[in-house]
């Protein structure tokens, strides 16, 4: 199931995408919020009639780093083959089709695509057997990244955190085996990174044990699991998109700041 959070009319609502083809694509509006059990009003809108917003807005974005070995690599170093997390604010998140403002401070925006996972329910101390019944779905994110920045500061909040730096979408699909996806970063239609969720160091289980042993997740919470070599800069003008198989594509145009 594919689930989309979207606005019309002035009205933000959610819904079940239905459809095969992009442009027969529509929206069955859904009765409360898909993070409890709901009923479809059976109110249909085409996908192209609306603005499709962040699929959720999270209390938090828990990232981890070099989760791809070859991503570590290319970056310098080696691998985390403990999970190394860091927080993205949720000012930091927008949807598909929305603005990457390049941001004043930096000379050097990167790309990172990444698979999101999407928290269903409260929870802390998640099992590892129990792991798949605290998420909703999957997504997809780029972890758009000042790498000047984070080179020449300690701390990535700045560098990873500032406004736009967190597209997801376009939608959460919530029936997917997360282990061999493949996963791909295109700029102005020409491809960047090509891997696999198969490739990840620490898998979907690993990291959601690993963060809940600290701290409690929320409905709606995202967590992004890494992403593959090949990361590139983005220029003012440039349109990034990220494709991860069985879900969709997340697209968003970069635009210097005025």
């Amino acid at each position: 199931m594919r689930i989309a959070r979207f606005s019309i009319d002035g009205n933000v609502a959610f819904g079940v995408v239905e459809g095969d083809k992009q442009d027969e694509l529509v929206l069955d509006i859904i009765k409360g919020i898909p993070f409890a059990e709901f009923e479809l009003s059976g109110t249909k809108v085409p996908l192209s009639k609306v603005r499709l917003l962040p699929p959720v807005l999270p209390s938090k974005v828990v990232a981890f780093g070099r989760n791809y070995a070859d991503h570590a690599a290319e970056m310098g170093g080696e691998a985390a083959q403990d999970p190394f997390a860091f927080f993205k604010p949720s000012t930091s998140v927008i949807g598909s089709g929305d603005v990457i403002r390049y941001p004043s401070f930096s000379q050097e925006l990167h790309h990172e695509a990444e698979l999101a996972v999407v928290i269903g329910r409260m929870c802390r101390e998640v099992p590892r057997e129990r792991v798949k019944d605290v998420i909703l779905g999957y997504t997809c994110a780029n972890d758009v990244t000042a790498r000047d920045v984070q080179r020449r500061e300690q701390q990535w909040a700045r560098a990873k955190g500032f406004d736009t730096s967190c597209p997801l979408g376009p939608w959460i699909e919530t029936e997917l085996d997360h282990s061999d996806l493949a996963v791909q970063c295109t700029v102005n239609g020409q491809q960047r990174q090509l891997g696999t969720t198969a490739q990840m160091v620490n898998s979907v289980e690993d990291l959601v044990v690993n963060i809940s042993a600290a701290m409690t997740l929320l409905p709606g919470d995202v967590i992004l699991t890494g992403t593959p070599a090949g990361v590139g800069p983005l220029q003012d003008g440039d349109e990034v998109a990220v494709t991860i198989e069985g879900i969709g594509t997340l697209t968003n145009k970069v635009v210097k700041r005025g």
